[in-house]
């Protein structure tokens, strides 16, 4: 729901307007279902057509991602250079969105941080990260592009293993953006790591049935397909908040 809130935002702008908007609408798509790299091709294409909110997202995105990659081989400084890269694009751009620049530097700083399994620093900047974001909430803004502040910190909990801070985290994403397939994703993964089926059952069906019959599928809609094939879950996704 938020992307799509994002891009509407955007064509408020002149620029933004007519040949950037299959573009933004496009990365909404991507983003939910969870395709960062396409998500934020498709912001720099609507870049082009004028949309500076938009750079700052496609680096925000980009970003995001890049740092994932880096946390698989131990958060080394050559792999988190695309990391930094981006926050150097963001806070050369900040002018454009003065909103939601900082936010979007603090995930990435936490992030990165994450890649370097140095939690005390990625607990302390997605604190500041949520703070920020929450009062653009609070003021009827959207909050960041693709992956919300309050997405991105049970993402990054997760990430290190802290499952508990993750499941609050999410939860409290649930009660601030809403059921969204990255907070349901988040929910499930949490409740497998911490071995309660019935809450993976719940949050895996919620994700399966918001895809419905679309053909092929993400991998995070192939992994909750086969956990509940693995799985005896009694429960429905009824129990769930449906997706949005």
């Amino acid at each position: 729901m938020l992307p799509l809130v994002f891009a509407f935002v955007l064509l408020q702008h002149q620029p933004c307007r007519d040949a950037a908007a299959p573009h933004l609408a496009s990365a909404a798509e991507r983003a939910e279902t969870f395709d960062l790299a396409a998500a934020a091709d498709a912001y720099f294409a609507a870049a082009g057509f004028g949309c500076a909110e938009a750079e700052i997202a496609g680096h925000y995105v980009r970003g995001l991602a890049a740092a994932r990659d880096a946390s698989r081989v131990g958060g080394s400084i050559e792999s988190l250079a695309p990391v930094a890269h981006a926050m150097a694009a963001i806070e050369a751009r900040r002018a454009a969105a003065p909103s939601l620049a900082p936010i979007a530097r603090l995930v990435l700083e936490a992030a990165a941080a994450a890649a370097q399994s140095e939690r005390g620093a990625m607990s302390l900047l997605l604190e500041q990260a949520i703070r920020l974001e929450g009062i653009q909430l609070e003021a009827g803004q959207p909050g960041l592009p693709a992956v919300t502040a309050h997405e991105a910190a049970g993402d990054l909990w997760l990430q290190v293993h802290g499952f508990d801070e993750a499941r609050r985290a999410y939860e409290h994403a649930l009660a601030r953006v809403g059921p969204t397939p990255r907070v349901t994703l988040g929910l499930a993964r949490v409740a497998v790591r911490l071995e309660d089926d019935g809450a993976a059952c719940v949050q895996y069906q919620a994700l399966v049935d918001w895809w419905g019959t679309r053909a092929d599928g993400p991998p995070e809609i192939a992994e909750a397909r086969a956990y509940l094939a693995d799985q005896s879950c009694p429960v429905r996704a009824d129990d769930a908040a449906p997706l949005r």
